[in-house]
């Protein structure tokens, strides 16, 4: 099928420099990087991962993890953490 599109120039330079590369004509890298960008994604949007603890590590007495809030006073108090334990 034949279309007409705008391309900047740059972007085209860019094309035309791969094509050469590759011994293909300017057409035929356009279709490549098409069908690169409209296969649909494979990676996991939300990858798991697991945090290690180290040093000493151990929770706070009186620190409720669940809230941002008592997590950011505990920071702010400039208590050293150890000294909670």
């Amino acid at each position: 099928m034949r279309t007409t599109i705008r391309i900047d120039d740059d972007l085209y330079r860019t094309l035309k420099e791969r094509a050469a590369r590759s011994g293909r004509p300017v057409s035929a890298v356009i279709e490549d990087v098409i069908r690169l960008g409209l296969r649909p994604d494979t990676r996991t949007k939300h990858r798991r991962f697991t945090v290690e603890a180290s040093g000493s590590g151990g929770l706070v007495p009186g620190v409720d993890l669940s809230s941002n809030s008592a997590v950011q006073e505990a920071i702010d108090d400039s208590v050293p953490l150890d000294a909670l334990r």
